[in-house]
């Protein structure tokens, strides 16, 4: 009988594993923003930990936004419909996707939900992540941009406890900015440790209570939809001529 290697007990071997997982991600994001592309469809990953403040905040960007773009929302959570159902409230087609225990959304997530929507009639779709600061940050979902909120009642720290999500994200949202006069929470802390990690961090601070924040975050929103519009424009104008 040959001697066949043991893996100890307690431990298990799953590398190549998480290697493959990732890969076929990656595979399906690409066919995701290929979509988007063709659909001029803006996509936006929205992540954070839990309770954070992300749907409060996508009511009332849904709110400023109605009549200057078109607006769809995929609400990621473990169980219920429950953000989902705030959100179509507010007159914009959300849907929700129950992952049933997995701590973050996959790229085929987002792919299977995109047969449900009209996206010939989107201009902006957002994607509402599980709420985790952990796993989300390794699956891209062909979004073009990562949006991630830091909370002021979360503690100042966590750029640099989880530095692979801010390394990841395009803009970093301090949000419930209206407790900071409550809290023992640095925003110039947190951006400076953000910072450090992604030198290119855009950083706004809102609170959806006040409404601060809210325009500089919208405009930053319709600026970027705008400009993948008006690219993709110059792409087929140049083809054509």
């Amino acid at each position: 009988m040959k001697n066949v290697p043991q893996t100890p007990r307690g431990t298990t071997q799953c590398h190549d594993v998480s290697i493959n997982l990732l890969k076929a991600n990656d595979f399906v994001a690409e066919i995701i923003k290929k979509e988007m592309k063709q659909n001029n469809v803006f996509l936006v990953n929205m992540t954070s930990s839990a309770g954070s403040g992300k749907t409060t905040l996508l009511e009332n960007t849904v709110d400023k936004l109605k009549g200057k773009l078109n607006i769809a929302v995929l609400v990621g959570d473990l169980e219920t419909e429950r953000d989902a159902d705030r959100i179509r409230k507010h007159g914009v087609q959300a849907l929700q996707i129950v992952t049933g225990g997995i701590c973050h959304l996959e790229a085929q997530m987002i792919h299977q939900s995109l047969d449900s929507l009209d996206l010939q009639n989107i201009d902006l779709l957002i994607v509402e992540n599980v709420g985790n600061l952990v796993c989300p940050s390794s699956f891209d979902l062909g979004e073009d941009i990562r949006v991630t909120l830091m909370a002021t009642t979360e503690g100042d720290d966590k750029p640099r406890k989880y530095p692979k999500m801010f390394l990841t994200s395009d803009l970093m949202l301090v949000s419930k900015c209206d407790l900071l006069p409550y809290l023992p929470f640095s925003v110039d802390a947190v951006v400076k440790d953000a910072r450090e990690v992604n030198h290119k961090l855009d950083v706004i601070e809102v609170s959806s209570l006040t409404g601060q924040g809210m325009d500089e975050w919208c405009e930053y929103l319709t600026e970027r939809v705008k400009l993948k519009q008006d690219n993709l424009l110059a792409e087929k104008e140049k083809v054509v001529g």
